[in-house]
Order: structure tokens, then C-alpha cells, then sequence
């Protein structure tokens, strides 16, 4: 066959591919639901490419809780995240035992569980987001700090001298400090704009494991518990109905939980159980723990419910993944899937104001 002429019908086959491919992609429609409940929210955020999503969540959870008692509330990550990594600086320097030659450290990192947001705000306060918001490459940074405190262990430096070292990179990164919040007209310190938010103990943290008992306390065994989470355990069909009527009651829920497993697709919108024929138990979800086959890998705020053309629940959820999928940044995660991959909720226990 004559080159030019191979050439030319492999040019087309390759636009056909490409234009069939097309074609399928623009076939594809968001699947719709019925919106039960849709509680307020502030806009849908970005986290990047950072493991913030926990603080994204929780905080996001605590601007619908405001919001639907008709306050206004836009707040900020970076303010936790710098204070996480200061934390985190001292820790793992202090990691290195001052007899021994030898050094184990704590790796720095942003991850970590919901509750870890309302411990930092309880402890070192909370910023509005116009104040305070970065484009930081936290995985880069955590490297840099990591090899800081690696140095600073092994020559034995001092803890200030580090401190002093690492705040111009953490100030080129996530921005400087800020030290005082500004609203209608009057100024706050971070603790004082923080415990105006939520009260301490207003926020209720549940599972559903079989290898505690339930309705005690437990510490869930996940590697970003590292603050010492503790929750209630309780069955699996009560922690589903809390949920619900948290919502119902206008509190939206700080959900976290495995987004890693079939059925969660982001550029679908839907998170779905594609295997299930019948409704997930107690001790398939326990299995899939033990197994490692749900892990704690993402966060979200549930602010909803809906249902499919099937009249199937499903819940609401706002991400923080940025708005380019169907629903503009939401997910519509089914019953099965929330009863599959839960690891914890928190929610204000507080009266709403509806």
C-alpha cells in the first residue's frame, strides 16, 4: 500500500476513535435525584494536593452549622494547618531520645481525623478564610520540615533555633501569622473567635465496630488517629438513623470514611456500592475493616438527603475537591456505600434554630 495513502486512513481511524470517544462523553448524564433536605453551605473549596481534607470537612461542617442558625461564617484551613505543623515540629523533634544516638522521628505530615480540626481550634483558635488562604504545596513542605527536624535531632541544635528556622519557610509557603480576627467592627484573638463557634463537647463523634462494645467509647485504630479520636460505637443501623436526623434536624455531619473502593466516582458525582443486593450489615462492614479493605482515606460534610428515580436514600455530600464534576463539587453517596464505608460522623448536639 502506498505510504502517503496508510498515512492518511491511520490519520482518520485516529479521529474517528477520538471523535467516537467524544461522542460517548457528551452521551453521559449526571444521574438525577430528588432533593429531600439541602442544608445551606459556603462555597465549595479546593484542597489540592494536600491530606487536609479533614480539616476541610470539619470546618466545612461547622460554616453549615452557622449558617443555618442564620450567622455567616467562612473559615480558615491554613490557620489550622499552621499551627498542626508547629505542633508536629516540637513532637517529632522531641522524638529524639537525648541519651541515644539513635532517632525514630514522627513523620510530618498534614493528615489526620476530623476531631483533630475541633482540638485546634479548641487549643490555638480559628481565622475567617478571607484573612487567611494559601496555595501551598504542603506535600513539599512537609518534605522541607521533615529534613529540617531530621538535622536539628541529629546536631542537636535546640528546639527554638529550629522553630526560628522553619517559620520563614512555613511564612513563604502558607503566608505569615495573623494574630487578631476582625469582625463588625471589633477585634478577637483566635481562642475567642474559636469558642464562639462551637462550645466544648458540643460536637458528637459515633462509629459502628464489632470488636468493641456498643454504646462505650472507643479509640478507633486508624493511622491518622493520632490525636486520640474517641467515639461513641454504636450499632450500625443507629449510627444510619443519627445521621438522618441530624439532618433533618438542619445539622449537617462531618462524614470520614474510604472514597478509595468501586463505586466512588468524583467526575460522576455518585458514590454507589456496585455489588450489593442486599443491604450491608454489621458484619460485612466489619470484615471490610479488618481486611483493610475500608481504610481512612477521605472526609466530607453531609448537608443532604435525596433520592434516586428509584426512591433510593442518598446523602448529600459536599467535597472539597473543587466543582468540576455534575453536581459542581457534591457527591450523592447511597445508603449502602455510607453504611459500608463510615468510619466516623460528628455533629453538634446543639438545639437548631429553625
Amino acid at each position: 500500500m502506498n505510504r502517503s495513502i496508510f498515512t492518511t486512513l491511520a490519520i482518520f481511524s485516529i479521529l474517528f476513535l477520538l471523535a467516537s470517544c467524544e461522542k460517548k462523553k457528551e452521551e453521559v448524564t449526571p444521574e438525577t435525584f430528588t432533593t429531600e433536605i439541602l442544608l445551606k453551605t459556603t462555597p465549595v473549596k479546593n484542597q489540592g494536593k494536600s491530606s487536609l481534607c479533614w480539616a476541610y470537612a470539619m470546618l466545612a461542617t461547622i460554616e453549615t452549622e452557622h449558617i443555618m442558625r442564620g450567622d455567616s461564617v467562612n473559615l480558615s484551613v491554613t490557620f489550622l494547618a499552621r499551627h498542626l505543623l508547629e505542633d508536629q515540629l516540637e513532637s517529632t523533634y522531641l522524638s529524639h531520645h537525648p541519651t541515644s544516638n539513635t532517632y525514630h522521628p514522627t513523620p510530618i505530615t498534614t493528615r489526620g481525623m476530623s476531631g483533630d480540626a475541633l482540638w485546634l481550634m479548641e487549643n490555638y483558635g480559628a481565622m475567617p478564610y478571607d484573612t487567611w488562604h494559601d496555595n501551598a504545596d504542603y506535600n513539599l513542605l512537609c518534605r522541607k520540615l521533615q529534613i529540617m527536624v531530621n538535622e536539628a535531632a541529629v546536631h542537636k541544635t535546640g528546639l527554638g533555633k529550629l522553630i526560628d528556622d522553619a517559620e520563614p519557610l512555613m511564612n513563604q509557603q502558607m503566608g505569615p501569622k495573623k494574630g487578631s480576627v476582625y469582625m463588625l467592627g471589633a477585634e478577637y484573638t483566635p481562642l475567642e473567635f474559636a469558642h464562639s463557634l462551637f462550645r466544648h463537647g458540643e460536637y458528637e463523634a459515633l462509629t459502628s465496630f464489632t470488636h468493641h462494645p456498643y454504646n462505650k467509647r472507643m479509640i478507633l485504630e486508624v493511622p491518622d488517629n493520632r490525636y486520640g479520636n474517641a467515639m461513641l460505637n454504636v450499632p450500625l443501623d443507629t449510627l444510619q438513623a443519627r445521621i438522618v436526623n441530624a439532618l433533618r434536624q438542619g445539622h449537617p455531619v462531618c462524614w470520614e470514611g474510604d472514597t478509595s473502593n468501586p463505586g466512588f466516582s468524583f467526575s460522576k458525582g455518585t458514590a454507589v456500592c456496585d455489588n450489593s443486593s442486599a443491604k450491608v450489615d454489621a458484619e460485612t462492614r466489619q470484615k471490610a475493616f479488618e481486611t483493610r479493605r475500608t481504610t481512612d482515606n477521605h472526609c466530607m460534610a453531609i448537608v443532604g438527603l435525596a433520592r434516586d428515580k428509584n426512591g433510593s436514600l442518598y446523602f448529600i455530600c459536599k467535597n472539597s475537591w473543587g466543582t468540576s464534576n455534575p453536581y459542581h463539587g457534591f457527591m450523592y453517596m447511597s445508603e449502602d456505600y455510607l453504611r459500608m464505608n463510615t468510619l466516623a460522623v460528628w455533629f453538634s448536639l446543639q438545639e437548631p434554630n429553625l
